[in-house]
């Protein structure tokens, strides 16, 4: 994900693919699967996730449960938002994305941007 580094989306993606807050224990149990981690790792890692405000956590007993502090989607709004910006041109940026967008892509946009028009 644009902005985490690799550690932090897999991190996030665990987050996003609970179904209720979660204990950094479960995320590392989740994480094991694919990588050794330490459990001091993961604490870090959600601690930061926590303070960039990609994370929210919720005291349980000692422990915190970790939620996501948006969906996905709403990350990749951010993401894509955060590109435009950096872009130095979000016009040529916009054009050259839509050169390079599928046809199911440019249906999905043409259909945003009429109901985005006739919200106005």
């Amino acid at each position: 994900m644009f902005g985490l580094g690799d550690l932090e989306g897999a991190v996030m993606d665990v987050l996003w693919r609970a179904h209720a807050p979660v204990k950094v224990r479960e995320v590392l149990e989740t994480l094991s699967a694919n990588r050794k981690l330490a459990y001091t790792t993961v604490m870090t890692v959600l601690d930061n996730l926590h303070r960039k405000g990609w994370a929210e956590r919720e005291r349980d007993g000692k422990a915190y449960r970790y939620r996501p502090a948006f969906t996905r989607e709403e990350a990749a709004v951010r993401a894509l938002r955060e590109a435009l910006d950096a872009s130095g041109n979000p016009r040529a940026a916009l054009l050259h994305f839509a050169n390079s967008a599928s046809e199911r892509e440019t249906e999905i946009l043409r259909a945003a941007l009429a109901d985005k028009a006739n919200r106005q």
